[in-house]
This record gives C-alpha cells, structure tokens and sequence, in this order.
C-alpha cells in the first residue's frame, strides 16, 4: 500500500504545530533569571527554527546584556530544556486543518514522517499530547544524527527509518529555509507553507510549491506527482522547478 505513492516528511514547529507562545514563556523565564528584558512573541517566532541552542543564543542576544560564555549557554539550554520537558504543551497547538490532511494523506496511502530540528523526545511527546503521534511511521529530531537541517542528514535518516530510497518519491514540508536547503541538498521536492515562521521571504526560496494553508497539500502533492511523470516521460526530471500554480496555492 502506497509504495507508488510518495513518502511525505513534515517540519514540526511552524509546520504542524503553533509552540511560538509555549517557547516564548520559557525564554522569558531564562531571561528574567539574569535580568534581561522579556521578548515579544513575534521577536521570539524570528528565533524559532533552529534547533533549542541557537533559539536560546538569540534571545540573550536579543535581551540586552553581556553575551554568554559557552559554559553560561550550556548551562542555559538545559535549564530550558528542563523546563519544557516539564510540560511541554501548554499552549502548543496544531495548525487548522492539520489532522484531517493528515488523516486523508494515511487514507490515500502515503507513509508521513516528521523531521525537526526539536530535540527528538520532545518532539515525540508533542505529537503524543496532540494526538498527531499517530499519523507517523518515524520522527527524527535534531540530535539524532549530530547535524540540523539546512544540513540534509536529518533527512536521509528519515528516508531511513522509513525503509526508503531518497530516489523513490519523498517530498518534504516545511516553513523555512533550513527545510528547503535540506530538501534541495537531498535532492527531494519541498513544499513550503504559508503561515509558519520562515524569517525568510517564501519564493525567494524557489519552493516546489507554496500553500496558504495546510489543507492545501494534497492538492500539491498531486499536481507535483503530475509534473515529475510528466518531466520523468520528456526525460528531464527535475526537483528545482517553479512554484506548482492551482486554485489551492494562494501566493503564500
């Protein structure tokens, strides 16, 4: 079932789920522990994307004061870490339209996988309080395999885990730039979405396809299988075309 189908691998944060104001919380309780001045919720969504250090670096950046020692930023990402394990969805949620795609894509019969730059357990126990665990033959977080996306490794051991051949019909995603340099360093189509947190300007990274809301994928999906058959038959397959245009795409 769905071997001629291609396996769909998904960001979490920005992608899947909305956990700007849960990580906005507890970056602010780091930064009243030294005294910094608290962060608003869009200056912490510029932050998200990178993995748990470099959202921590910038926020003691962004908060005024001497900047941090590597031991002190050590120190620091645990204690956040500690703290999010504690309760890691307290206002995290999942993005409209985001179980039931889900549900039609298992139903038509693609594996669907996560790849995140999320500590790995923590990204398990998100999609578990969310009830999204479900959906999912894999989830790779970012200190699985020692490298974070844009790096393309995080990917390849998702097309792993999945019993997949990068060849055989992956597509990623994702909402940023780290997911489309992962998906074009891997070699695979990436469709990004609209309303996550991509500090980046969205065509300027020459998606496969871009979507305004998530319940658009499988729209994408289709269109993009239909162009790879079609360049596949004139013998020019090819990962790095224009944005897909349908009625779903709404300029994302």
């Amino acid at each position: 079932m769905g071997a001629d189908l291609p396996a769909v691998i998904f960001d979490l944060d920005g992608t899947l789920i909305d956990s700007a104001l849960d990580l906005q919380i507890l970056v602010n309780r780091l930064l009243a522990r030294t005294g910094r001045a608290a962060l608003d919720l869009p200056s912490i969504v510029r932050m998200i994307g990178d993995g748990t250090t470099a959202l921590v670096e910038r926020a003691f950046r962004a908060g005024g004061g001497p900047g941090l020692s590597p031991p002190e930023l050590e120190t620091f990402v645990t204690r956040f870490i500690e703290d999010y394990e504690r309760k890691p969805v307290r206002w995290t949620r999942s993005y409209p339209g985001v179980k039931q795609t889900l549900e039609l894509l298992r139903s038509r019969g693609h594996r669907l996988a996560v790849c995140t730059n999320k500590l790995e357990r923590l990204a398990c126990t998100i999609l578990r309080d969310l009830d999204l665990e479900r959906f999912f033959d894999a989830v790779i977080g970012g200190d699985a395999v020692g490298a974070r996306k844009p790096d393309p490794a995080s990917l390849f051991e998702t097309v792993r885990r999945l019993g997949r051949d990068i060849g055989s019909g992956v597509v990623m995603v994702g909402d940023s730039a780290a997911d489309a340099g992962a998906a074009r360093a891997a070699g695979v189509p990436v469709v990004l979405v609209g309303y996550g947190y991509s500090r980046t300007p969205l065509a300027s990274l020459s998606p496969n396809a871009l979507i305004a809301e998530f319940a658009a994928l499988p729209d994408a999906l289709e269109i993009l299988a239909r162009d790879v058959a079609s360049n596949t038959r004139d013998g020019s397959a090819r990962t790095d075309s224009p944005p897909a245009r349908a009625s779903a795409f709404k300029g994302a």
